[in-house]
């Protein structure tokens, strides 16, 4: 087995030797796979560093818009934490109980209104006892009514002071299950005041703002859906109100769509590289970075749904939409999440694209390089190919007759034997040698012993088989080798070789021709089991001459005394 693979080595290298174009070839295209995949790792690592690097822009903006958020939410905060505390230990003044007071006369008018002091606290409007009676979610308990509206007052004096400044907040508002509301932006005092708190107690952020739907009594967002009857589409921050775990009302913050839009554009500030989008939890699109008159990137259903499943598997990462890459990053004061979207022209003309082109360019420069070199190499080494081919082709074969010259088949001789020995079949050897060649040098000179010689060779040659061997071992001595050819085979080719050669007529120079014949010798392993080819070669060349001394023109294939 190991003897079988070290001659499948071997002959595959010696192919290979014989062959240094195809070596030429396999370096080069190992070369050429090698640095395209160090320049593709370049890429992907180059790829990975932009990767990260958006998300890094991207977490820069999302913690910066969540830190104007959390002011608002903090505000927010402060204000059930006030309402709480005015609840649990109201206010003894006076004009809080006047206010108590004059509830009590206006509470069974369809509408009515407490203004205390118009300077320092926000009016409370409100509806009539029936009203409230009518609908399953709201209540007026008796007992908890005048600690309501006293700590409402409390609370309408804080946010007169906290929206007084230049807040972000469109409006602020605390609206009561009891029947009444106060804002920021307050009602007149007429039958709007029963269609306005109608429409706040049906809003989602104040009827999903019960115990069972937010156990946690945290924020919950809400994004106003669109409608005509509306100038402006607000985003609601809202928080319950409980104490001693009773419902009492909600305290909501607006926001318009434009508030939103000048929030992301500072928190974005001057990183311009790329579309950031404000999304609420349900793919909603608030408000872009984009200006009015910018081009908004816009997602089919398909495309949202692959964001959508993304977003819910992470807080934030990144996902590949085609020519777009898409980076997110949710936010923690808003129940939203803040999306980035590079597109492929932005990624060509930033610096992840200006680097990737030349890495490109140096690949596509370093490939012409090496195609260069190996065109240049290639015919180098065919040349040098040709050339050792050629001179291997003069060092083994006689120029004259074209055939091996004696060290040639000497050596292919031995090689050829040894095979026999190893496979156990017959080896068998001529010898020729034409009669009187002489004479045609002497009669006709030198050039047309030369013919003599090219012609007979041509005719052993065309006599032979493809195995078989044949060289010009002396002057006009001729040696065939025939391998797992019998004696009498042998003797047939070598007799078919010597009636070729005697009956062609052979042209020596102009209008002269001339017929010449040839003596042979045969010996084989057959005899005597001896397959050393110099030996076989001396008993072919001791019957050639018995073939001469007989008369020529004929093979002998056997000793005199065994005839």
């Amino acid at each position: 087995m190991q003897r079988d693979v070290y001659k499948a080595k071997t002959h595959f290298l010696e192919r290979l030797r014989h062959q240094p174009g195809k070596i030429v070839n396999l370096c080069f295209v190992i070369v050429l796979i090698f640095s395209t995949i160090l320049t593709w790792r370049e890429v992907v690592v180059l790829e990975d560093a932009y990767i990260s690097s958006q998300q890094n822009h991207l977490k820069n903006v999302a913690s910066s818009l969540d830190r104007q958020l959390q002011f608002s939410i903090d505000k927010l905060l402060f204000f059930r934490h006030s309402m709480g505390d005015a609840l649990q230990t109201p206010l003894g003044f006076r004009v809080l109980q006047d206010a108590v007071t004059k509830f009590n006369r206006l509470r069974n008018q369809p509408f009515w209104q407490l203004d205390v002091d118009q300077q320092r606290t926000l009016p409370i409007s409100g509806v009539s006892d029936a009203t409230v009676e009518r609908t399953t979610l709201l209540a007026r308990d008796g007992q908890r009514i005048g600690n309501e509206l006293s700590a409402a007052l409390e609370v309408g004096y804080l946010l007169r002071l906290a929206t007084s400044t230049t807040g972000k907040e469109r409006r602020v508002s605390y609206v009561s299950r009891a029947g009444f509301f106060l804002s920021t932006d307050p009602s007149p005092l007429d039958y709007t005041i029963v269609s306005r708190y109608y429409d706040l107690v049906t809003r989602p952020w104040f009827t999903q703002q019960n115990e069972r739907q937010n156990r946690s009594r945290g924020v919950r967002w809400f994004m106003a859906p669109l409608s005509d009857d509306r100038e402006e589409r607000v985003i609601t921050a809202s928080l319950p109100v409980y104490q001693d775990h009773y419902w009492y009302g909600v305290l909501a913050m607006d926001f318009t769509l434009p508030t939103m839009k000048q929030l992301l554009t500072e928190a974005v500030d001057r990183r311009t590289d790329g579309e950031y989008q404000l999304y609420d939890s349900r793919l909603n699109l608030i408000t872009t970075s984009e200006p009015p008159d910018g081009l908004v990137n816009q997602f089919d259903e398909l495309e949202r749904a692959q964001i959508a499943h993304a977003i819910e598997s992470d807080t934030q990462g990144g996902i590949r939409l085609n020519s777009r890459y898409i980076s997110w990053e949710r936010l923690d004061h808003f129940d939203g999440v803040v999306l980035r979207v590079h597109t492929l022209q932005e990624g060509v003309n930033g610096d992840f694209g200006s680097i990737s082109i030349a890495l490109a360019l140096l690949w596509a420069l370093f490939t012409a390089m090496l195609l260069i070199s190996w065109l240049v190499i290639r015919r180098m080494v065919s040349n040098m190919s040709s050339m050792q081919n050629s001179l291997q082709w003069q060092a083994w074969h006689d120029p004259l007759t074209r055939l091996n010259n004696r060290g040639a088949l000497f050596g292919r001789a031995k090689t050829l034997a040894q095979e026999c020995r190893e496979q156990n079949i017959p080896f068998s050897v001529i010898q020729l040698d034409l009669d009187h060649f002489k004479s045609i040098n002497d009669r006709f000179g030198h050039q047309a012993g030369d013919k003599v010689l090219c012609h007979t060779a041509g005719l052993i040659a065309s006599a032979l088989r493809s195995s078989d061997v044949a060289g010009r071992v002396g002057g006009e001595e001729f040696c065939v080798v025939l391998p797992g050819a019998t004696i009498r085979q042998a003797a047939e080719v070598a007799e078919r070789i010597r009636a070729c050669i005697n009956r062609k007529e052979i042209l020596v120079r102009k209008s002269t021709t001339t017929r010449i014949s040839a003596s042979l010798g045969v010996s084989s392993t057959e005899e005597n089991e001896n397959s050393d080819f110099e030996q076989l070669q001396s008993i072919a060349d001791a019957r050639l001459y018995l073939a001469k001394q007989q008369g020529r023109n004929q093979v002998v294939w056997r000793d005199a005394d065994k005839k």
